[in-house]
């Protein structure tokens, strides 16, 4: 019986994926452990392994294909004993279409016992393990069940409400078949149907002009999603400060000439990220994020920083950031930014945090607001250090470098006065550098 082979969850909220790279071909003997494929989700490509050993059977799924979901047969291992001619490969499904609905015939309104992997068609049925597991138990015909998961696919409350309804006990008759294709499993959203008609009309906008149509790949969905969903759902409100800097960039050139010899060189950013940190600590309340009917407010500080790469952005988080030295952080932010640039980060890696931080002091950019990242309770913008006229403490006019930052605050979570005292405490650790070692 040959082993098969299912598109892995390499996160706890991935649905799909692309199958980007086959790393074997049939017939490769394969030992557990080996890296078999590269497997891409919404921001990283990984490797996946195999679990366990034996021949590689036909791939059932060919590389580059998009829209792989979870639990999908992608290929068949042979065990001992087993020749390739004597498997037949699962049909591989396509994932841009959903399966179609099942045309009433005399033999499909024959009831059957266990839950059916095909509709009467010969389509196949895409369920979860879940759904199939209780719909085996029930004695329930999952072609009879129409999904309202992704692409039409069979989730557990499908079947639960089948069961409920005592109507998936045999397969609809003409009536329901018709029914059911007419159902909002089968026809498309109404999102999606006003996201179609909306491409469309400007699309018809530009007809004549000259311009290249660019397919969003998952990154890009993703981001556009998060986003939307920030700017719609999370109430946004604002705090600014300028931050003189000159303090902190004599103790920065002062510490990097030390560290000089260890290969060693802080940045700006460092010291912004070990801010944030304390700042945290220092304002325990304002360290929490928005879980839907409740918070959670966290100990450690866990701080993102966005990472910009081609297409898009990553948001890697430097965990107990309050713990570590400056050199530390500095040699983590390192490598998370370029293993981010590679796509070579992990989902736990840029998952988490409660605050971040974008600087787009580097692009001369002086202030902007950012977009929360949700569950995020606050996102730090950060400006760049310019050189101004300011009235010092003995009430002269004197230069300074000084930095704009905008903290931006999530209502639900944190209120004015708390947001005001995390950033007052963010100010004075960076205009007070010698503070952040004690």
């Amino acid at each position: 019986m040959p082993i098969e082979i299912l598109m892995p969850a390499l996160s706890p909220t991935m649905e799909e994926g692309t199958l980007a790279k086959w790393l074997v071909k049939e017939g490769d003997e394969v030992q557990s452990g080996d890296v078999i494929a590269e497997i891409e989700t919404d921001k990283a490509t990984m490797e996946f392994e195999a679990v366990d050993e034996g021949i590689m059977g036909p791939l059932v799924v060919p590389e580059g294909t998009e829209g792989v979901q979870v639990n999908t047969v992608i290929a068949l291992m042979l065990e001992e004993g087993e020749d390739a001619s004597d498997v037949s490969a699962p049909a591989a499904a396509s994932p841009a279409a959903p399966a179609a609905p099942a045309e009433a015939s005399p033999a499909s309104a024959a009831p059957q016992a266990v839950p059916s992997s095909q509709a009467a068609d010969g389509s196949r049925v895409f369920a979860s393990p879940l759904a199939r597991r209780i719909a085996a138990d029930a004695q329930i015909d999952l072609s009879a069940v129409a999904g309202t998961g992704p692409r039409g696919r069979i989730v557990k409350k499908d079947v639960e409400a089948a069961i409920a309804g005592g109507t998936a006990q045999a397969a609809p008759s003409a009536p329901a078949a018709a029914a059911v294709s007419a159902s909002p499993a089968a026809a498309p959203a109404p999102a999606v149907m006003a996201q179609s008609a909306d491409a469309a009309s400007v699309t018809r906008m530009y007809e004549g002009r000259d311009y290249e149509e660019i397919p969003l790949d998952g990154m890009r969905k993703t981001i556009a999603a998060r986003l939307t969903e920030a700017k719609q759902t999370i109430p946004h409100f604002y705090l600014r400060r300028d931050i003189r800097l000159d303090a902190l960039l004599k103790f920065r050139a002062d510490l990097n000439s030390q560290l000089e010899s260890r290969g060693v060189k802080l940045s700006v950013n460092d010291f912004i990220i070990k801010a944030c940190a304390l700042a945290l600590q220092a304002a325990p309340d304002a360290n929490a994020v928005w879980a839907g009917d409740r918070m959670l407010k966290l100990k450690p500080s866990d701080v993102a920083v966005a990472v910009a790469i081609e297409g898009g952005l990553f948001t890697p988080v430097l965990k107990d950031a309050e713990t570590k030295t400056l050199s530390t952080l500095s040699a983590e932010m390192k490598d998370l930014a370029t293993r981010a640039r590679d796509r070579k980060l992990a989902p736990h890696e840029y998952q988490g945090g409660s605050i971040a931080i974008s600087n787009l002091g580097m692009f001369g950019i002086d202030n902007f607001d950012a977009v929360i990242n949700p569950p995020h309770g606050a996102i730090l913008a950060v400006g760049a250090g310019v050189k101004k006229p300011v009235v010092g403490k003995d009430g002269t006019l004197e230069a300074a470098t000084v930095m704009s930052v905008t903290l931006s605050v999530d209502h639900r979570v944190i209120d004015g006065a708390l947001g005001a005292e995390l950033l007052k405490h963010i100010v004075d650790y960076l205009e007070n550098p010698m503070s952040m070692l004690v």
